[in-house]
This record gives C-alpha cells, sequence and structure tokens, in this order.
C-alpha cells in the first residue's frame, strides 16, 4: 500500500544503508528519502541521489523557514535532515518512502506521521563490530571514528523507542527479516 512511511535508523557501520538499498531493489513500492546533509562528500556520492548537499549556512536558512520534517547538527557544524518537500513528492507520486536516518531523526519523523510510519532500528552485535566496520571503511580520520563510537554507544540507548530492533550480525538472516517487517507493514490498511 502507498503512502506509508519506513524508517531505518541506527548508529553508523550498523547496516542500515545496506539493507533499505537491499529493500529497494526487492520492494517497487518504496522510493527512496534523499536527506540533506552540510558535510562534505564522500567517495563517489552524488548531489540529489546519496544526499542533498547543502552549505551550512544554507542548511541554517532552511531550518529557519521551516523546510525540515526533522534536522540535527550531528557533529559540531555538520548537519542532516529530511526535507518536507521530499517527502510530499514521494507520497504525492504514490510511493511509500523509506528513510536512512540517524536514531533521533527517526524518532522525529515517527513522532509526526504515527501509525502511518514504521521505525526500525538496525542494531549490530556490539560496539566492538561495529568500531570494526567503520574502521575498514576506512573513512574516517580517528578523531571522527571516536565521535562516532561515543555517539552510537549513546544511540543504542534509544532502541527500545522503535517498533522493531532488527539485529544486524548476519547480513542475509537481517535482509531476509528486513524484507518481512517493511512487507508485512506495507499490506496493513
Amino acid at each position: 500500500m502507498a503512502g506509508k512511511l519506513i524508517i531505518f535508523s541506527a548508529p553508523s557501520g550498523s547496516g542500515k544503508t545496506t539493507l533499505v538499498h537491499h529493500l529497494l531493489g526487492q520492494l517497487p513500492a518504496l522510493s527512496f528519502s534523499i536527506s540533506a546533509t552540510s558535510r562534505e562528500k564522500r567517495g563517489q556520492e552524488v548531489d540529489g541521489q546519496d544526499y542533498y548537499f547543502l552549505s551550512p549556512e544554507v542548511f541554517r536558512e532552511r531550518i529557519k523557514k521551516g523546510d525540515f520534517v526533522e534536522w540535527e547538527e550531528v557533529y559540531a557544524g555538520t548537519y542532516y535532515g529530511t526535507l518536507r518537500a521530499e517527502i510530499d513528492r514521494l507520497l504525492a507520486a504514490g510511493k511509500s518512502v523509506i528513510f536512512d536516518v540517524d536514531v533521533k531523526g527517526g524518532l522525529n519523523i515517527k513522532s509526526q506521521y504515527g501509525p502511518q510510519a514504521l521505525a526500525i532500528f538496525v542494531q549490530a552485535g556490539s560496539l566492538e563490530v561495529l568500531q570494526e566496520r567503520l574502521t575498514r571503511r576506512n573513512t574516517e580520520s580517528p578523531e571522527k571514528l571516536k565521535m562516532r563510537l561515543d555517539k552510537a554507544e549513546s544511540e543504542m540507548k534509544f532502541a527500545d523507542a522503535f517498533d522493531y530492533i532488527l539485529i544486524n550480525d548476519e547480513l542475509t538472516v537481517a535482509k531476509a527479516t528486513a524484507e518481512k517487517v517493511v512487507s508485512d507493514f506495507l499490506k496493513q490498511p
């Protein structure tokens, strides 16, 4: 059924982006909500496809205008958020919207859309597993890595506030579980 919101949130390195991309390939009713950020592009990221890349000044101006459903200054000077126009665009196209957002953002979206939204918390086995995954990415300085791990530890405390906790210890199992949970939700009236 179109018009639903599927929110995937997790600490960095938990596998939420991998699961979201898998679901987009398996469930044609879903369209990806592209988040906005003020951080620099990483690797092969494309503006308007991976994120809407905005300068910190433009991001703050859009906050003042009320353009975001949710936003957060995740790290000093680094903002992430979901543009209201992005959700409206996808819902108007008859799609259900899938999000890949941080934990606080996910809970904010859920609080605004209530039963129309399913909030899923993706959890890796431990902080050690997260550290290993983030280190393997090789995209972070040691300082940024420590910041991400500290943030992950605090984010894990919010898991129980989500509708569903998806353990991602084994990717194949996590993908199958995600498909079932999301498909079941989309079938509900």
